[in-house]
């Protein structure tokens, strides 16, 4: 239940900071950035509703890794969270860190993939 309850945080995160971008950055920010805001709103909510449905699933069935949620968590702040702030502060240097939310959001859900491929009850 902590899964489904992080991803609905999430969720509500990725509203109000989608919010915030479309009503309080338009004015302040380059168009670049504001899309930017908007790649790391979209990639939040995306991999939040797939956490929540992770959470919802593996409470029937119980197959899935236990490190497999925090690994996609890991990856949302990760990406999201760099690109927020790469926005925020204009610290171009921390897009640097996004691809190891990509690489980390990628691999929870490849690790998925292959759990359920290879798991004879799911």
């Amino acid at each position: 239940m902590k899964t489904i309850s992080i991803a609905a945080f999430l969720i509500c995160i990725g509203i109000l900071l989608g919010a915030f971008g479309a009503h309080a950055l338009e004015e302040r920010v380059t168009p670049e950035r504001l899309d930017v805001w908007e790649t790391a709103t979209f990639y939040l909510l995306l991999n939040a509703v797939g956490l929540l449905a992770l959470g919802i699933w593996d409470h029937t069935h119980n197959v899935l890794p236990k490190k497999l949620p925090i690994l996609l968590i890991s990856g949302i702040v990760l990406f999201s969270g760099s690109l927020f702030l790469l926005v925020a502060l204009d610290i171009p240097p921390l897009g640097a860190i996004t691809p190891l939310g990509g690489l980390a959001l990628a691999g929870a859900w490849g690790w998925l993939g292959v759990t359920l491929w290879t798991n004879k009850e799911s």
